[in-house]
């Protein structure tokens, strides 16, 4: 049970974070920041903001699409809503190139990321993998490659009962469900 990853969505919770940090930030530390995100829209509202598929990887948790956005060269035929708006990686950092707007966000998601920069928007980005390394409970070291990490890890490691992780499993199927027949249609 995977919801499927919002490009669109995730360039602007991206995009709140890089204009709240001055247009630029490494993209090690705004992965983490989109990360936190997800996971406190999840122990929250019981669904994520991205959609993104997550994995445990020796310096944390990540978001698998936006991972891959930040660090896979694209062709110039592959422009994206990513990359038109948030620039390739430079010296470990990427920029703001274009602000993509915040239709997608509703005003919880966006004070949700604003909460989640005041908190953890100061640190540098190797001191935020060691303060998520001590507190996120669902973190496991990881060697090398990477694991997955299931929205049932992230629930249970927020002390969500398990009757209401299978509540909101089953809710977050149907959604994605409604989501894959809209579009078919």
């Amino acid at each position: 049970m995977q919801l499927r990853f919002n490009e669109k969505k995730s360039t602007q919770a991206a995009a709140r974070f890089l204009r709240l940090s001055n247009g630029r930030m490494n993209y090690m530390k705004l992965i983490k920041l989109l990360y936190l995100t997800d996971r406190g829209a999840m122990l929250a509202w019981g669904r994520p903001v991205t959609g993104d598929k997550y994995f445990l990887m020796k310096l944390g948790p990540v978001l698998s699409e936006v991972h891959d956005l930040i660090t896979e060269v694209p062709s110039p035929a592959d422009e994206s809503f990513w990359t038109t708006h948030i620039s390739p990686p430079s010296q470990h950092e990427v920029e703001l190139k274009v602000d993509p707007g915040n239709d997608e966000l509703s005003r919880a998601e966006e004070n949700l990321i604003d909460d989640i920069f005041a908190a953890y928007g100061g640190y540098s980005p190797f001191d935020l993998v060691e303060l998520l390394h001590r507190t996120l409970p669902e973190w496991k070291e990881v060697k090398g490659g990477r694991l997955p990490l299931e929205y049932r890890e992230i629930l249970a490691a927020g002390d969500i009962p398990p009757e209401r992780i299978e509540e909101i499993e089953s809710e977050l199927d149907n959604l994605r469900l409604t989501e894959s027949v809209l579009r078919i249609a």
